[in-house]
């Protein structure tokens, strides 16, 4: 297995792509901006999905599917919707193929264009907005709390894999409720289920806030976010939810009865994370020796090398460590492949972020014991056999704190609260987020972006520093503002 991959210090973008290669995850399709996720890859998405959608029906939501295909006139009814993706979306024209006549294999059938074009779904309001028109009547039926995993469409120019791809897979929670404070609620909540799960499982700390109005969704009143900073010191996205207000019930006319029999508009949320996540995933954690992986996503946890090659002697052994690993819920895959050599595959466990690996030969035996490498430090040990697997099962929730605690102090050192301009320009050009006044307009927003490339990641709902907010002027133009708030630059 060729190993080497390229530094994050001598090109960190070609690190990256090195890593979704060599590490098995994902490959380049024949579709422009598509990609195919390889089957680890897509076991590790399988643990994210798996997680997330035990918590949403832990919060009472239910899962259902709505179609591809969404009717062009849907995107037209929420102005700031459609303006919002009008640029990212890709529509079918006709329904029909034909042979060339010339010969050249299949052409449109010019006869098959379709009375009113469809728009392949970049995100599923409109056609979930339109169906809640004919679920929602009554206060009884609220609140509708439902999700769907599905796969969008965003016609992005460039791409890179997981982080942004034409056809992504994600999930998308559309909630209705018979009040603001309901949806209001709901909107935040749904943002700290993403809180828990990124930073538990995935072992990646983050800034929750709220947008600003120039960085909200399309047709949301109130967008929340939660932000995360790569090991090259841009911020990620990392998952957002939204209140929506009554502006897509206005759009569709979906109205109930409340309690009063009185009729009234509903209130509603959406949220939703992605493919994306894989990404934050791989830069978050990983180095120059391939991926690393925090145990509660990893597809195997641990992986047992016989050394040199599995005899009746170690088989037998390694039989009695599998099994008390498996009835602690721990992953574990004994390596038997006889055609590789134990060196072969520990560079290939490393490099797929197998988080703990155990080397187990005749010497080993003799003296009752296995080695034990950890991917998270690259450092190894020789462990009694005895009590192994209680030894293995806290090491994987060291390495899984471990994780959490470094990016954790990664973030916090790059963290910079400003207070003049060129404090500002210099904690963006060394990277990571700057903590600075702002005087609350787009325009000086902007203004931010085209002199630095920073964007506005958040207002943070917590000060990142536990002072107490306190008003002062803004970093560019010097005008009062409320408060701080985070800027990045990002992907």
């Amino acid at each position: 297995m060729a190993k080497e991959i390229t530094s994050q210090a001598e090109d960190y973008s070609q690190w990256y792509l090195d890593i979704v290669n060599k590490a098995g995850l994902a490959s380049n399709s024949k579709v422009r901006g598509c990609m195919v996720i390889k089957p680890y890859g897509f076991a590790i998405w399988e643990k994210i999905k798996a997680d997330l959608d035990r918590r949403f029906k832990e919060t009472g939501h239910v899962n259902a599917y709505f179609p591809l295909l969404i009717p062009k006139s849907f995107l037209s009814r929420e102005a700031d919707h459609v303006e919002g993706f009008a640029k990212e979306c890709a529509v079918v024209t006709h329904h029909r193929l034909m042979n060339d006549p010339n010969g050249n294999g299949v052409v449109v059938d010019p006869d098959a264009k379709l009375e009113e074009e469809l728009i392949i779904r970049p995100t599923s309001e409109t056609i979930i907005w339109d169906t809640y028109k004919d679920w929602i009547h009554s206060y009884r039926d609220l609140p509708l709390l439902i999700n769907q995993w599905a796969n969008v469409l965003r016609w992005e120019m460039r791409t890179r894999p997981f982080l942004r791809t034409a056809e992504f897979l994600w999930q998308e929670g559309h909630t209705a409720h018979a009040s603001q404070e309901e949806a209001q609620a709901e909107a935040r909540q749904m943002l700290d289920v993403y809180t828990d799960f990124v930073e538990s499982i995935m072992a990646i700390p983050l800034y929750k806030g709220e947008k600003t109005a120039h960085e909200r969704f399309a047709g949301a009143e109130n967008t929340y976010t939660i932000e995360a900073l790569m090991q090259d010191g841009k911020a990620l996205q990392s998952g957002t939810s939204h209140f929506l207000g009554q502006n897509f019930a206005k759009a569709f006319d979906v109205k109930f009865l409340n309690e009063n029999n009185k009729e009234e508009y509903v209130w509603a949320t959406s949220w939703g994370v992605s493919t994306r996540l894989m990404g934050a995933l791989i830069m978050m954690h990983s180095d120059d020796e391939g991926l690393v992986l925090p145990p509660r996503l990893a597809p195997i946890q641990v992986v047992i090398v016989p050394v040199p090659k599995p005899n009746e002697e170690i088989n037998a052994a390694v039989e009695k460590i599998m099994t008390e690993l498996k009835a602690k819920g721990i992953s574990v895959k004994y390596d038997t492949d006889k055609k590789k050599r134990p060196g072969f595959k520990f560079a290939q466990y490393e490099m797929e972020g197998v988080p703990v690996r155990l080397a187990i030969g005749k010497r080993d035996l003799a003296n009752g014991v296995v080695e034990v490498a950890r991917r998270d430090e690259k450092t190894k040990e020789s462990i009694a056999l005895e009590g192994i697997a209680e030894h293995v099962e806290q090491l994987l929730e060291d390495i899984q704190s471990n994780l959490f605690n470094r990016a954790k102090k990664f973030r916090d050192d790059n963290t910079t609260k400003v207070d003049t301009w060129d404090e500002f320009v210099a904690a963006i050009e060394k990277g990571g987020f700057a903590y600075a006044h702002w005087d609350g307009t787009t325009e000086t927003e902007l203004k931010i972006k085209e002199l630095t490339k920073a964007t506005s990641r958040c207002i943070p709902l917590e000060n990142p520093f536990g002072e107490e907010e306190t008003e002062g002027t803004c970093v560019l133009t010097g005008k009062p503002s409320k408060r701080r708030i985070l800027f990045a630059k990002a992907y």
